[in-house]
């Protein structure tokens, strides 16, 4: 006699000022898996899902797993509900895997659950996260973060490789595979930092240090070094470094690096230029230490970055 095979519920919060095409997307991902596994094995599904409306009723219990879909409001720390907060606990006590998307990172963070864990959210929501939930170990570079009893997923359309993550794990590969080509879901390994755009904070107020800013985006292919960049400002070199670090949140160098890089990727995905003439556009002699670098910061080489995202063809045609 064959064992029967295990049943699994997910339920969708559908908490206020949620995405619902988020809800729905996810809702019909995997209802489909599971319909599609039951065609496989001659039964019926076994992965449920449900949109969860109210938290306090009865069928908002009992859950294999949860979702925090994204929201396309940036959360502050006093318009989280205290209550959802306590339905996540609750959960996870019970066993729940909890999962987040975007900004449901943050209701969840505000759990505790997060705490002294990587985790990851919408890059553009880092700066606030941070400020709200220290102790959680931020990495925004990745698009999902598996630890186990909690899962986060980073931007708004991580949706999608969320539900194929927990149709693999509660389904098998085979089934995720086959969910993926149906919905034109590419299921291989993506980063947020294929998309993360570099905009450097020019509204902090610190006339000094937006001059040499401006001065950086007109100079950033020349060798810049960090005493010229001081002198540009008329301040001895620790204090420029302190005082740049302070409105930037970068240091000077990092900053130089991550401008010359913005510029290399839109030479990437505009211009036909070889690697190595984008390598010697924005301030790098050496290509070998260039293709290193854009491959650390961005996660793709330059090749696979321009691959990727490039809009004209080899003739420079849009």
């Amino acid at each position: 006699m064959k064992s029967k095979k295990p049943e699994f519920r997910i339920g969708i919060v559908a908490y206020p000022h949620v995405q619902k095409a988020a809800v729905y997307g996810l809702h019909d991902l995997i209802s489909s898996a599971s319909q599609f596994e039951a065609k496989r094995i001659s039964s019926r599904p076994r992965l449920h899902c449900d949109i969860i409306e109210d938290i306090t009723g009865e069928e908002a219990l009992f859950r294999t797993a949860v979702i925090l879909p994204p929201s396309l409001e940036t959360p502050l720390a006093e318009t989280i509900d205290d209550q959802l907060v306590r339905w996540i606990l609750q959960q996870h006590r019970r066993g729940t895997l909890i999962c987040s998307v975007c900004a449901g990172a943050f209701p969840l963070a505000a759990s505790g659950l997060l705490n002294n864990r990587q985790a990851t959210t919408h890059w553009a929501l880092a700066e606030s996260f941070c400020k709200q939930f220290p102790e959680v170990q931020l990495n925004t570079n990745r698009l999902i973060i598996d630890d186990g009893d909690v899962i986060t997923a980073g931007g708004v359309m991580a949706w999608t490789d969320l539900g194929l993550k927990l149709v693999a794990r509660f389904l098998g590969p085979a089934v995720m595979l086959e969910t993926a080509r149906f919905f034109l879901i590419d299921p291989g390994e993506r980063e947020q930092s294929f998309y993360n755009l570099f905009t450097p904070n020019l509204s902090h107020g610190d006339m000094v240090i937006l001059k040499v800013q401006h001065w950086l985006q007109t100079q950033y292919s020349n060798h810049l070094t960090v005493t010229e960049m001081a002198k540009t400002a008329g301040l001895e070199e620790r204090t420029f470094v302190r005082r740049f670090l302070s409105v930037t949140g970068l240091n000077p160098s990092k900053y130089l690096q991550s401008l010359r890089i913005a510029k290399a990727r839109e030479l990437l995905e505009l211009s036909p230029l070889s690697i190595e003439n984008i390598a010697l556009k924005v301030g790098y002699l050496d290509p070998s230490a260039f293709r290193k670098l854009f491959q650390k910061l961005i996660g793709l080489s330059p090749r696979d970055y321009r691959k990727r995202f490039s809009q004209v063809d080899v003739t420079g045609k849009l």
